[in-house]
């Protein structure tokens, strides 16, 4: 008020222009003409009253205009109605401040009204005033904490139960999941339950770092785990790790995770499981307490309504169909392009032989890929040793042997005579790959035409008689005219024994096969 004594006394007493009093105080010349207007308008005189303070001039002045605390108290807007909105897409500070003024015309001017918002959000916590799209993030990340799990009630042994959490970034809506470790099986099974939870998913996942979803962090070029990768672009997702020591990036989910072992594992620290799915039916329960019942602090709403109001709507449909675990393997093809997964043989195409492929593996099928091209697909078999052929892989040569069945290649042997069937049964029996039995009955069966049928059964009689299980025994039989002679018994053969007595059976070598 010194001042304003001041451009007063030079323009009354002195009788100076607005400017040379503005030059001479260092004040605007429109702050002084304004301060000339109030003047006018306070009904005060000069010279000013001797007793007239420094308060009640500056009260006759600005008093209305100035004065935070007129007599007049201007509409208050719902700052969390407001803060709820602003996680909305396209909205912003001014588009609320139009439709507040268009409702109260003598509201807060908008400079004021961004003010008194900020004044109103410093006071939430740091994982509330960040602002977050509805339906935009979902961050991840595992408790500290474990639940013991009684595993073995007679020996007392428990297990360990790692709890995993995400929170909806818009919401908080939070959501725990409990499992047995935490490698890349359970954490791609807890973000199926987390998604199948929320009924839809966001836009971004955001991860801390661990190994098991980012194998190399880098806050510009972070390598996101391949399997983790298949799974967010199977539910049309993407993954954000968090930057590499910025905690405040995933400062939502650190708050969840406290929330969860305050509200969830401390309120469950005196009950005993005995298995996973008693942890989680009762994190089920805990849940509802949490998400549907209590009340957030400032925002005078629940978690479940705001979920509802603000992430719901913009969260993506969930697919048709869950995602189902891959596992991922390098492998080189064989030469008879069949790639050996966990003991068992799946073909390729034949001109991939000995390539390098990389195989996609889930509970159920088996693909084989070729620099990005899936090449193959068959329907996982067990670990028992067989092959898995397609008739399309096979080179031509191959595939005229395909047509024979087992069924039909047994009928034509039987036709030919039992031993000749029994020979060629133990063939397909105990070959390791089906082709190289098919090939060597197929020979067997065709000897029939250079030798004759009588000569080839008494061939196979014998084969069979010496052990004998190739297509290559049987015609050197032939070939040396042994058909037609009886086998040699070894030492200790009685001379009652009957020469001709034959039992074929697997189980039952002979005295041939120790020769």
């Amino acid at each position: 008020m010194r001042r304003v004594r001041e451009m007063l006394r030079l323009s009354r007493d002195g009788g100076l222009a607005t400017r040379e009093v503005a030059r001479r105080t260092g004040v605007a010349p429109s702050t002084i003409r304004e301060m000339f207007r109030r003047f006018e308008a306070s009904g005060l005189s000069w010279p000013l009253p001797l007793d007239l303070t420094d308060s009640d001039l500056e009260a006759r002045l600005y008093g209305e205009a100035g004065s935070r605390q007129g007599t007049r108290r201007r509409a208050e807007p719902d700052w969390s109605a407001l803060n709820r909105e602003l996680k909305r897409k396209h909205v912003t500070l001014q588009i609320l401040w139009d439709e507040y003024i268009e409702t109260h015309p003598d509201g807060y001017r908008y400079s004021r009204f961004c003010e008194l918002y900020r004044s109103w959000e410093a006071r939430l916590p740091v994982t509330m005033r960040q602002t977050h799209l509805g339906g935009d993030k979902l961050f991840v990340d595992y408790a500290g904490d474990t639940v013991p799990v009684i595993v073995n009630a007679r020996g007392g042994e428990t297990r360990r139960a790692h709890i995993f959490v995400a929170v909806m970034g818009g919401s908080s809506l939070s959501f725990a999941y409990a499992s047995w470790s935490e490698k890349l099986s359970d954490w791609i099974e807890a973000h199926v339950q987390a998604f199948a939870y929320f009924g839809g998913a966001a836009r971004l996942l955001v991860p801390d770092n661990p190994k098991v979803a980012v194998i190399k962090a880098s806050l510009f070029d972070p390598q996101v785990n391949r399997t983790y990768a298949e799974m967010a672009a199977h539910y049309d997702t993407a993954v954000l790790p968090a930057r590499p020591r910025r905690p405040r990036d995933k400062a939502k989910v650190e708050a969840a995770v406290r929330i969860v072992e305050r509200w969830l594992l401390g309120r469950l620290r005196h009950r005993r499981f005995h298995s996973l799915a008693e942890v989680n039916a009762a994190i089920g329960e805990m849940l509802i307490g949490l998400n549907d019942h209590r009340l957030l602090r400032h925002v005078g709403r629940t978690r479940r309504q705001l979920f509802e109001e603000i992430d719901a709507p913009r969260l993506k449909a969930l697919p048709s169909a869950p995602y189902v675990l891959a596992e991922w393997r390098v492998r080189r093809v064989g030469l008879d392009y069949h790639v050996d997964i966990e003991s068992h043989f799946y073909s390729v195409p034949y001109r991939h032989a000995r390539a390098s492929v990389e195989v996609r593996l889930t509970s159920r099928t088996v693909e084989v890929f070729l620099r990005g091209e899936r090449i193959a697909a068959h329907i996982r078999g067990s670990g028992d040793g067989k092959h898995t052929t397609l008739a399309d892989h096979m080179p031509s040569s191959h595939r005229r042997y395909a047509d024979w069945t087992i069924d039909k290649i047994l009928r034509e042997a039987q036709r030919l005579g039992p031993s000749v069937a029994m020979l060629c049964q133990m063939i397909l029996e105990h070959r390791p790959h089906p082709e190289q039995g098919f090939r060597s009955c197929l020979g067997i069966v065709r000897l029939a035409k250079v030798f004759g049928e009588a000569r080839l059964e008494a061939a196979c009689l014998r084969a069979l008689q010496v052990g004998a299980r190739s297509y290559g025994s049987v015609k050197s039989i032939l070939d040396n005219r042994l058909d037609g002679q009886p086998v040699r018994r070894g030492r200790g053969t009685e001379a009652g024994d009957d020469e001709g007595m034959t039992i074929p059976h697997p189980n039952i070598r002979g005295s041939g096969y120790y020769h």
